[in-house]
């Protein structure tokens, strides 16, 4: 990715970055320096100039990410004040994915298992291979899976996800459809398409919807209203918005303002 780490890889097409977590001999499991290899990339696609569209996956057909490598981690350990803070990593990549300002899309094959599931979660959308399965097994282990609890709450009702974490079970994605944290079930073979489709929508209107939309969420009904009229104002004068309506009385495909 942006600091040529050896655990991800970064590719850009078109408007489209795709961030790979790149060890699939160990099912994309988590080190610390995965972690920052994901925030360097979303800070890269953060900073150039017409991505659409964040990509979270992971390399090879078995998982999409398996949570932390157990192994990998261990030896901070050793200086538990340093493990401490290193910890902070995955919130860091929380915190820089949902500032990222454009969609972030998990495209899981495979296992997306414990820090992997939160990882998932942390996107605006999940788009999963029909061979997908989703779980948070840490308590197996004497573990509880905090840090992903944030993302988890912000994905699925607070009791289905105490429920996943006190059981450790496994969801396959007849299940996450069905609880609302998968919001496609697709073959492998066209995990694209919905990526495609957002891609192609005005950037002006997905960023400041998108932004919109998070900080509404909690917010009281009035409060709410208030700033929904406000951007919704501030949205009817953007470029986008003039092409748009333009293009619907004139019965043609818009053309967004960073495609000319």
């Amino acid at each position: 990715m942006g600091c040529r780490r050896t655990v991800g890889r970064y590719n850009r097409s078109g408007h489209i970055v795709t961030l790979t977590i790149d060890r699939p001999e160990r099912r994309n499991s988590m080190t610390f320096e995965t972690l920052a290899s994901l925030r360097d990339g979303v800070l890269r696609a953060k900073a150039e100039d017409g991505v659409r569209v964040i990509v979270i996956t992971g390399a090879g057909e078995r998982a999409f990410c398996a949570g932390a490598d157990l192994g990998g981690v261990r030896g901070a350990e050793i200086d538990s004040e340093a493990a401490h803070e290193a910890r902070g990593h995955l919130a860091d990549l929380f915190r820089t994915m949902w500032s990222a300002g454009v969609p972030t899309i998990a495209k899981v094959r495979g296992y997306a298992l414990a820090g992997g599931l939160g990882l998932a979660m942390a996107c605006d959308i999940v788009v999963a291979a029909e061979s997908a399965v989703f779980g948070a097994p840490e308590v197996a282990v004497g573990l509880w899976p905090y840090m992903i609890t944030v993302p988890l709450l912000r994905s699925m009702p607070p009791k289905i996800v105490l429920e996943l974490m006190m059981s450790g079970r496994r969801v396959d994605t007849t299940e996450a459809r069905r609880i609302g944290f998968v919001n496609e079930v697709v073959s492998a073979a066209e995990l694209d398409l919905t990526v495609d489709r957002i891609a192609a929508q005005s950037p002006a209107a997905i960023r400041l919807g998108r932004s919109t939309f998070y900080r509404v969420l909690g917010s009281q009904p009035e409060e709410a209203l208030a700033l929904l009229q406000a951007m919704l104002s501030v949205a009817t004068g953007t470029d986008d918005a003039k092409e748009g309506t333009a293009a619907f009385a004139e019965k043609r495909k818009p053309v967004w303002k960073d495609d000319v």
